[in-house]
């Protein structure tokens, strides 16, 4: 493991599990890649106050959001809620969503300052939120891109709440506006209602490194803003890539986090040099995450070993200039004769695959379902069951409880339920991905 130490309260920490042995012949290496960062939470008061954040909050006020009028003012709630929640110092906007996008507070193209005064007035113009109209989302993550672009804030945030399908937009448009905006801010998504495509909303989140997540009663919907606003205020360092250094004849084969959820970033790939390339990770707080790193190495013979990557977390440099590397891990190679070496799992490793196999087995269960395949689904979520099971996530568990009569749930054995929820089939598919970290022993 190494440290080194940034220019910010924040401290950054990689630490590498892995079975390094491979048997003659073998040349797939598979290695846990655990990133740190602490320290950063006693300055992000006093960042706040310098402008290091801008937020967006993005509302849907589409004509179906006041059917029932309870997810109107829900979201009217949870916005001002949000608003309370902002530092001081924060840069921030609310724009109204429909089939066009509306500045609602501060209006004119700019960001308002958060202090006592402008949150009292964003509140107020919350008042004035009516629904009305159709649903095109790419339009309004084009104004919030438009108006974080014009700050000099390190963290750039949108929050989007939708309580529908985008009807009113190409879906290659919003495949396009969501390719421009990567990596110029990121956002959170939610799902109010259980009228809207999951897949739409956890692809807006994962194209832009946020969470997604469905909030079925919207008198919830303030909690869950004041929780996802906080989190915002709580980050320090924004734009840190993984870094990947691997030598001569090693090939990457894929970069997935797995930490705290799942999410594959093999294709987000961006050269760095020789043989370096990063992938995005976002903004970051007092955290951890993990990523599952595989990479192809040549054969070679029995005794010798090799350096198979170099795992950095890195900043990106200002024009012309090298980037910061805030730490870096080694995965390594060797080859042996000895069987119980070679053969034996890292047990990071094997809890991780596990975890990334239960949320493709859910989506994939959950999609047979769809499509009326008893056999297909049931096997897929008795699949899920098994491996919920025995990672020991629970909360999954408990999801997938509601969709399948739950006969063994060592052996996978289940029944699909002949009615569910829709709240329930959503809610399971929406936070499938979600994983839970090694036991400790």
């Amino acid at each position: 493991m190494a440290n080194f130490a940034k220019p910010s309260a924040a401290r950054f920490s990689v630490e590498v599990y892995q079975n390094e042995f491979l048997p003659q012949g073998g040349r797939d290496v598979h290695a846990i890649v655990t990133a740190t960062s602490t320290g950063g939470a006693a300055a992000t008061r006093a960042t706040a106050a310098h402008g290091s954040a801008a937020v967006v909050i993005m509302v849907d006020c589409s004509g179906s959001m006041e059917y029932p009028p309870d997810k109107m003012r829900g979201a009217r709630e949870a916005t001002a809620a949000a608003v309370d929640t902002l530092r001081d110092g924060t840069a921030f906007a609310v724009v109204a969503g429909t089939h066009v996008a509306k500045e609602v507070y501060p209006g004119q193209g700019r960001l308002a300052v958060a202090d006592p005064v402008t949150r009292a007035q964003a509140k107020e113009a919350l008042r004035g939120l009516a629904s009305g109209g159709g649903t095109a989302i790419g339009t309004w993550l084009r104004l919030a891109d438009g108006l974080l672009r014009r700050s000099s804030a390190t963290i750039r945030h949108g929050i989007l709440l939708t309580d529908g399908r985008n009807e009113h937009e190409d879906p290659a448009v919003l495949r396009a506006t969501l390719d421009a905006c990567a990596g110029r801010f990121t956002c959170d998504a939610r799902g109010v209602g259980t009228d809207w495509e999951v897949k739409e909303v956890t692809g807006i989140a994962s194209a832009l490194l946020g969470s997604a997540d469905i909030v079925a009663d919207p008198a919830h919907l303030a909690e869950d803003f004041t929780r996802m606003m906080g989190n915002v205020m709580g980050k320090e360092v924004a734009d840190v890539a993984l870094r990947l250094w691997t030598p001569v004849g090693v090939e990457i084969q894929y970069v997935k986090q797995v930490a705290p959820t799942v999410q594959d970033l093999t294709n987000r790939r961006t050269e760095a040099g020789p043989r370096a390339g990063d992938y995005p990770t976002g903004s970051w707080g007092d955290e951890s995450r993990e990523y599952h790193v595989c990479v192809r190495v040549p054969s070679a013979a029995l005794g010798q070993e090799m350096l198979a990557a170099r795992a950095s977390l890195v900043l990106p440099g200002a024009a012309g200039e090298p980037a910061s590397v805030l730490a870096q891990g080694l995965v390594r190679a060797v080859w042996t004769d000895d069987l119980a070496a070679s053969t034996a799992i890292n047990p990071q490793v094997a809890h991780y695959t596990g975890q990334a196999e239960l949320a493709q087995a859910i989506q994939q269960g959950l999609e047979a379902r769809k499509l009326g395949d008893v056999d297909g689904a049931t096997a897929k979520l008795g699949r899920a069951v098994q491996l919920a099971s025995a990672s020991g996530n629970a909360d999954t568990a408990r999801l997938l409880a509601k969709v399948v009569d739950v006969v063994d749930a060592v052996a996978g054995t289940v029944r699909l339920k002949a009615k569910v929820a829709d709240a329930d089939e959503m809610t399971l598919e929406t936070r499938s991905t979600q994983t839970v970290r090694v036991k400790k022993t």
